[in-house]
């Protein structure tokens, strides 16, 4: 996600262009912190508190300058336009968020609301159209059947979740001024890996990120990704 995320930033600013970045939901500041490593000003929102301890304490560790880059505020996704005038950013990101949300509609518009025009909203979303791939492949034959038709989904942690379709996050986009403007697959290959798997040499993680990045831009294999990422443009 993070080449794809980069893809796009690409080829939307000029190249060295300081870009104004929300990031809500940052987690632990893996993308904000990456981000500010390459000089963007970053903002981070996010409400749970262990979560923010530890992206205070990564930032912490990070040099001076790249700490005066990123802010963080504890604080819920709905409530940006509380903390943030209309238009602030250039790019904001939402990304393994929305699966959390029961009614997604009115998180996205704030943060549609959030961008200036031209700036660009990149979403990860849970695909409600591979939710059947996952026990399928495991040999759930039951949880396979049970999931072709269903937008619900308890994920790795126990948690019920939503997933989305493809369709359905277009048409949110084209309703909040910020259509789609590309979309791609995450986890294709490796969805089934245990969560305890060893991780791989350079080499072969190398491979398997290729690999992984093909697939998430060609058709079929993105469209049974377990998640997708979406990129709408702000009209």
């Amino acid at each position: 996600m993070t080449r794809q995320l980069d893809e796009q930033i690409a080829g939307r600013f000029p190249v060295g262009q300081r870009l104004r970045v929300l990031d809500v939901g940052m987690g632990q500041g893996t993308q904000a912190l990456r981000l500010a490593r390459a000089g963007h000003k970053v903002t981070g929102v996010e409400q749970d508190s262990a979560m923010v301890a530890a992206a205070r304490a990564a930032l912490g560790a990070e040099p001076e300058g790249i700490q005066g880059r990123v802010r963080i505020v504890e604080g819920d996704g709905h409530d940006t336009g509380v903390h943030f005038l209309p238009g602030s950013f250039d790019v904001v990101l939402c990304h393994g968020v929305l699966m959390y949300v029961e009614e997604p509609d009115a998180l996205l518009a704030g943060l549609a609301r959030m961008l200036a025009p031209g700036g660009l909203l990149s979403l990860l979303v849970r695909n409600a159209d591979a939710l059947a791939m996952r026990p399928g492949m495991a040999g759930d034959w039951a949880g396979a059947m049970g999931a072709f038709d269903s937008t619900v989904y308890r994920n790795r942690l126990g948690l019920q979740a939503r997933a989305d379709r493809l369709d359905a996050v277009k048409a949110s986009l084209a309703g909040i001024a910020a259509p789609l403007h590309a979309w791609y697959g995450v986890r294709v290959f490796t969805d089934g890996a245990a969560d305890d798997a060893v991780a791989p040499d350079d080499a072969e993680l190398a491979a398997l990120l290729a690999a992984e990045e093909r697939a998430g831009r060609t058709d079929p294999y993105r469209r049974v990704a377990a998640l997708l990422h979406v990129c709408g443009v702000r009209d």
